[in-house]
């Protein structure tokens, strides 16, 4: 399928200035998610590049951007900073692409940045939101990270991995249920970054069950 890419640049927040954006819509498209990337990636990050490329082949639009800190380097933004990203990502995509049901979600970090920012009841024209590995603890296992969640009103859908160090399915199930709006999905054997082991039971690649499972989901809330 024909894919269209266009660069974009936003402003992050005043104070640090423009941060760059990809957006990749397919030929046939039927809704668009705006995918922040993990703590320590980029946007054009390897795994960032692979999920975009599958959602678009299931007929998903995609918009791809940076923090001020992967633009420029350094060390991490601030949470402040870091949802005010995610919150001008969203305006932007959402300016750029009007006439489509506009999502957004990420890997790990993002993921959290965006339900942050939605529980503050900053993020309203959302149809929903994906989170890809949810981080639902560091190191030590708890469920503090996900205390905000009660707060969002979006839909969420859940991806995490079978071995996810960051997030024990035996503390994340039972969250994700007592949640008004969420589904949980696990990827077989699949950790953090999603990487899967041999036994995997089944033959499909993991990024396009990623990609799947996260198109039917967005087109049932749309």
């Amino acid at each position: 399928m024909k894919v269209t890419l266009k660069e974009l640049k936003f402003v992050a927040t005043e104070e640090k200035g423009y941060v760059s954006a990809l957006y990749a819509e397919p030929e046939i498209v039927e809704a668009l998610l705006v995918l922040g990337h993990g703590a320590g990636t980029h946007m054009q990050h390897s795994f960032m590049q692979d999920l975009s490329n599958a959602l678009n082949q299931a007929k998903i639009a995609t918009f791809r951007f940076n923090y001020p800190y992967s633009e420029k380097g350094g060390g991490m933004d601030g949470e402040k900073v870091r949802l005010a990203t995610v919150c001008a990502a969203v305006t932007t995509a959402n300016n750029e692409v009007q006439e489509l049901p506009i999502f957004a979600g990420g890997h790990s970090m993002s993921g959290r940045m965006v339900s942050m920012a939605c529980a503050q009841g900053k993020m309203d024209q959302l149809k929903g939101i994906i989170l890809f590995a949810f981080p639902l603890y560091s190191s030590k296992p708890s469920t503090e990270r996900a205390e905000h969640l009660n707060s969002v009103i979006a839909p969420m859908l859940f991806l995490s991995g079978q071995r996810d160090k960051m997030a024990n399915l035996k503390l994340l199930r039972p969250v994700v249920e007592g949640l008004d709006q969420a589904t949980l999905h696990i990827i077989d054997t699949a950790d953090h970054s999603f990487k899967t082991l041999k036994r995997r039971n089944t033959d499909e690649p993991v990024m396009n069950e990623l990609a799947r499972i996260s198109a039917s989901w967005m087109l049932e809330k749309t």
